[in-house]
């Protein structure tokens, strides 16, 4: 195991609850990690560096309560005690899990498996990180939890989309066989600073081209539609959902719906860019609509989303500015 413990020993906080979080050096989860550290808690931040980045956390390693360790999480691992497990360690955009395939089922299945394993013998409650691609491209709008899917299981997204679908039957497995005591988080479309700058998804997309000048690339005609819910509103739903007693499926996204050619109108009008719109044909099993039903949410948790999509396009800007501003001028790799 190869471990970055970035905090003093002598300062560590002993008597706070401790939890884990896979993935944690990943966009969402280093989000998580914030959050958790906001609640009180010691967190460890596991990651293997496949899709995240030290530079997600780095502001962390002055944090007495924080711990970093790099490490392939479908290999066991002894973490000591813990009080929750997040398991959302995964490649989680269009480009990187088309490049990992194999890491993709790897981590949806044996490490899920090693997750739920960690909160067994800790006797922790366990999370795993689910997605909205559970639904594909759905026949039922907008997806309610009891939905069961319209996804194609040889196609292209299938190593993303059967992956996670694995992980929930593993999750739910556990708590009917070992009683672990289990929560499923279906996420939709986040966004955010910290996303990976050219990592296939809407948003990101289009403030790479918008920033650029370039024209904003709208697959098909740009009528499919989606959600989008800003990373502080979906972390508030995520540490709601830990704190109650769900084990089923819970969706955590906004509802409010745009079409493609929406998004990328608003991303060009908060970037006060000049770029055009230029349409290419639609990629195969790209879903024609997704939005969450939020409904359980509301019931079960008291939780809404409360930034609009003008709003997280603005709160965004800046670390896309810089990142954009970074990729332009960093120095290109000899061939």
């Amino acid at each position: 195991m190869n471990r970055m413990d970035i905090q003093p020993p002598n300062q560590r906080v002993i008597n706070a609850k401790r939890a884990l979080v896979t993935g944690g050096a990943g966009f969402l989860g280093s989000h998580l990690c914030d959050g958790l550290l906001g609640e009180g808690y010691r967190v460890i931040a596991a990651d293997n560096l496949l899709t995240g980045r030290l530079s997600n956390i780095v502001h962390l390693r002055n944090d007495s309560r924080f711990e970093f360790i790099e490490k392939d999480v479908c290999q066991p691992g002894e973490w000591g005690g813990l009080d929750y497990v997040f398991h959302f360690a995964s490649p989680a955009s269009p480009i990187d899990y088309a490049e990992h395939g194999i890491e993709t089922l790897r981590v949806g299945s044996y490490g899920t498996f090693e997750a739920l394993e960690t909160a067994r013998r800790s006797g922790a409650r366990f999370m795993m990180a689910s997605t909205s691609e559970c639904y594909g491209d759905p026949m039922v709008h907008p997806q309610t939890e009891t939905y069961w899917g319209n996804v194609n299981p040889i196609g292209p997204r299938s190593v993303y989309d059967e992956a996670k679908r694995f992980s929930e039957a593993v999750t739910m497995a556990y708590h009917r066989y070992h009683n672990v005591d289990t929560r499923i988080l279906r996420i939709f479309n986040t966004y955010g600073p910290r996303m990976q700058i050219k990592d296939g998804r809407v948003i990101p997309n289009f403030m790479w081209q918008a920033l650029r000048g370039e024209s904003l690339t709208v697959y098909g005609d740009g009528g499919q539609t989606r959600s989008f819910c800003y990373v502080s509103d979906e972390v508030d739903g995520i540490l709601r959902l830990a704190r109650s007693a769900e084990h089923e499926p819970v969706n955590i996204g906004n509802p409010s719906e745009f079409t493609i050619l929406e998004c990328a109108r608003k991303v060009i009008a908060t970037t006060a860019s000049k770029s055009a719109i230029k349409f290419e044909a639609l990629p195969q099993d790209d879903p024609k609509q997704r939005c969450p039903d939020i409904s359980k949410a509301k019931r079960l948790l008291g939780w809404e989303p409360k930034v609009d999509l003008e709003c997280g396009l603005r709160l965004s800007l800046e670390y896309f500015r810089r990142a954009v501003g970074a990729a332009d001028t960093a120095p290109v790799a000899a061939e």
